[in-house]
């Protein structure tokens, strides 16, 4: 290998005898980096080159390109349109996920994204997308471009012109904003370009290093003597070779490392930091975070120590979703909303499905809890919760409860729902007088503690109770014929309504008729628990009232109950949720079973609390569902006209007799082979139109929250169906004429 004094060999002469200090020369393996400022070296030097670019653009660009999309014509949710199926398959080339990933890309590495259609017969027939660097923007006098520019090889292959007035063009272009250029947007990557330039320079000069094993940065002491001993210096032509010499083989990332051999009068002192001392893995993890901080990504997402920003991991994804992607996805949303949607029609709109990403579900997760925590501190009423939960309202929700012993608070109203359990539960938990006097006839009255104190009055104790249609009811004296004995009155015994099943419905009101469909029979387990509940309290003397015993009684025998009683047990389990931390409800601790364990068993343990939970929200939906059945097909004030129910002829949309398909489908599948409920796609059609000529003839009677004939005449189809299989009608009978062959309600006019 040649030294440095083989270099010397050539040129060294006596030059006249001086004395000055050694002389010394300056290395450094540090160069300057020119960079280019395109989507070229973006793209190379970044994407191709740079870990850290390639992981956050990849996380943001997979990310947006997942969320599924949903389609709006006006309010009304889509679930089919040509345009899902457009953004769904964009290209012959290419999927949905795979064009939006390669859009989000294009934004996130050149800061512009350029989309191209074809159109067939005025819609968009596929979607297409030009690389950022192969299209010139036309500048203009304003601040819409005159034109775009398709460029390859330096040969305009295709021009796109732009409406002066409305900026309207067959190509989008999305960019990000930019402070300094009207026409082009700002890539997150000039923003963070000496970052990665430094990330890529550490890099390579730690391969180097490893490639070389040495490290020479320092300074060179040349020490030249003549004969005699004394000092002699370099001509300025041989310090200006020496120079370049070592320039050339010592400097720069491609020879950091090479060994250096010095002979005779040179000698090498270390002047520089080692790699080591500079410590460039820290540097080298700075660099990522600034990277990474640019494209909006949280640190730790992309594998850089210690970088816990967040608690977890599923934080640091929230949060790269919440203030990163959505906002992203947004502005994407905006700008096909503006070119796309208007193809289909001026009322559709499309919008990303937020609501399904997987790392929203910590975001739900702390709503739902915030949310509960307010109402069971008594802040917000269960619809106030309900509304921030997106569910509907229920009936009694509007009352505050606080959490000790859910009493409602400033009003003295009770749900019509639970007036009467209310009272009942409230005398049982809490031992109170509740002035809640009624007597409904002569020693007949809706409280115990009324029938109690009347049968002081008789000189008898106890009371008996005897359930009727408007729900049990209490007598003082222990049994009827004790009654009797000591009052000389013979009273009939509180009977239920003993009429048909046909003419007790005929007086139902439409949310008893709604409800009847639910089932209410109690299950095996509620019954094995009501008749655990019965024997414990025959052994230990203690627990559950009368009311109590009946309820098990009923369980027990496996009857259907009504929906009045089945939101009874509701409610108990509601205000009794409290005994379950008693000492006793648990079997092991003392006192067990506690009365509380007792009364809990007669109405059904457990499982009770469980099965009147559900069924109240099946019963809650039928009642929902009749009220928005009456909303839009009854009138909207006492008095009015019946609708005219004139055949109408309206046309029918591709739209809606594609639904109507789906319906007749559905129902036929599940009732088609029985006797009278067979419908047809006709049928419906007719069902539609006469829905649409009321709409249309009797404008005052549409409710407000009608939007529409279609939303009419739909929701009357959804009546008709019921009635085609329920043999009766929620509300008011119509179409009786349309019924299908042999169904019991069918009319001809």
């Amino acid at each position: 290998m040649a030294t440095i004094a083989d270099f010397f060999k050539g040129f060294l002469v006596t030059p006249p005898e001086t004395k000055e200090a050694p002389q010394v020369v300056l290395t450094t393996t540090t160069n300057y980096h020119h960079r280019r400022d395109s989507y070229e070296s973006y793209a190379a030097e970044g994407y191709q080159q740079n870990a850290i670019v390639f992981r956050c653009v990849n996380e943001i660009a997979n990310g947006a390109a997942s969320i599924p999309f949903r389609a709006f014509q006006g309010d009304i949710e889509l679930d089919q349109h040509p345009i899902l199926s457009l953004l769904g398959r964009p290209n012959a080339q290419q999927a949905g996920v795979e064009y939006f990933q390669s859009l989000y890309s294009f934004l996130l590495l050149g800061g512009n994204s350029y989309a191209i259609r074809t159109d067939v017969a005025g819609l968009p027939r596929e979607l297409h997308l030009l690389r950022p660097d192969r299209v010139r923007v036309k500048p203009s006098k304003t601040s819409l471009p005159s034109g775009y520019e398709y460029v390859l090889s330096g040969r305009i292959v295709k021009e796109y012109v732009v409406d002066p007035e409305t900026g309207a063009s067959d190509i989008k272009h999305m960019k990000m904003w930019n402070p300094l250029d009207d026409y082009y947007g700002l890539s997150p990557i000039m923003a963070a370009a000496v970052d990665i330039d430094n990330h890529n320079e550490i890099n390579k000069h730690n391969i180097a290093l490893l490639r070389n094993g040495a490290r020479p940065t320092g300074a060179i002491v040349f020490k030249p003597a003549n004969d005699r001993g004394m000092s002699i210096q370099l001509t300025d032509g041989q310090r200006q070779q020496l120079n370049d010499d070592l320039r050339q083989r010592f400097q720069g990332v491609d020879n950091a490392g090479k060994p250096l051999l010095l002979e005779g009068d040179f000698d090498w002192k270390e002047m520089g930091l080692s790699p080591r001392d500079m410590d460039f893995l820290q540097q080298k993890n700075i660099s990522a975070k600034d990277i990474a901080l640019c494209f909006g990504v949280p640190s730790q997402l992309i594998g850089i120590p210690d970088a816990q920003t967040y608690a977890n991991v599923q934080e640091a994804r929230l949060a790269l979703y919440e203030e990163t992607i959505i906002p992203l996805a947004r502005r994407v949303e905006s700008d096909l909303n503006e070119w796309l949607a208007p193809m289909y029609g001026d009322d559709i709109t499309i919008a990303y499905d937020f609501e399904s990403i997987p790392a929203m579900v910590e975001r739900r997760r702390r709503v739902y809890e915030n949310v509960v925590s307010a109402v069971r501190e008594g802040i917000i009423s269960r619809n106030e919760a309900r509304e921030r939960l997106g569910l509907e309202p229920i009936r009694g929700g509007d009352d505050v409860f606080i959490a000790a012993n859910l009493f409602p608070l400033g009003s003295a109203e009770v749900a019509p729902a639970e007036g009467e359990e209310a009272e009942e539960d409230g005398k049982q938990a809490y031992d109170m007088g509740l002035a809640f006097k009624s007597e409904v006839e002569k020693d007949v009255f809706t409280t115990e503690a009324e029938a109690t104190e009347r049968a002081e009055e008789i000189g008898c104790t106890g009371t008996h109770s005897h359930d009727t249609d408007n729900g049990t009811v209490y007598m003082p004296c222990a049994s009827h014929a004790d009654y009797t004995r000591l009052t000389g009155d013979d009273l009939e015994t509180p009977k239920q309504d003993t009429r048909n099943d046909q003419g007790k419905e005929d007086e139902l009101d439409d949310d008893a008729k709604a409800e009847s469909d639910v089932d209410t029979k109690p299950t095996e387990s509620m019954a094995k628990e009501a008749e655990r509940g019965l024997a414990m309290r025959k052994e230990f003397n203690r627990g559950g009232t009368e009311v109590g015993v009946a309820r098990a009684v009923q369980l027990v025998s496996r009857e259907n109950l009504s929906p009045r009683t089945v939101r009874r047990m509701h409610s108990f389990f509601s205000r009794h949720e409290v005994d379950k931390r008693a000492e006793g409800f648990r079997q092991g601790e003392e006192g067990y079973p506690s009365a509380g364990k007792i009364a809990w068993l007669l109405w059904g343990g457990d499982s009770g609390q469980t099965w009147a939970r559900r069924t109240v929200a099946k019963l809650d939906k039928e009642r929902d569902e009749q009220k928005q059945i009456e909303a839009i097909m009854l009138p909207c004030c006492d008095g009015c006209d019946p609708l005219p129910y004139g055949e109408a002829k309206a046309d029918v949309s591709a739209r809606v007799k594609k639904t109507i398909a789906n319906k007749v489908k559905e129902h036929n599948d599940k009732h088609g082979d029985k006797k009278g409920k067979r419908v047809t796609q006709r049928m419906l059609e007719a069902v539609f139109r006469r829905g649409v000529g009321a709409y249309r003839t009797n404008p005052q009677s549409v409710r407000p929250n009608v939007t529409g004939p279609d939303q009419w005449a739909i929701a009357r189809i959804n009546a008709f169906l019921f009635a085609v299989r329920r043999g009766r009608f929620r509300s008011g009978k119509f179409d009786l004429d349309l019924l299908p062959s042999g169904h019991p309600l069918k009319s001809k006019k």
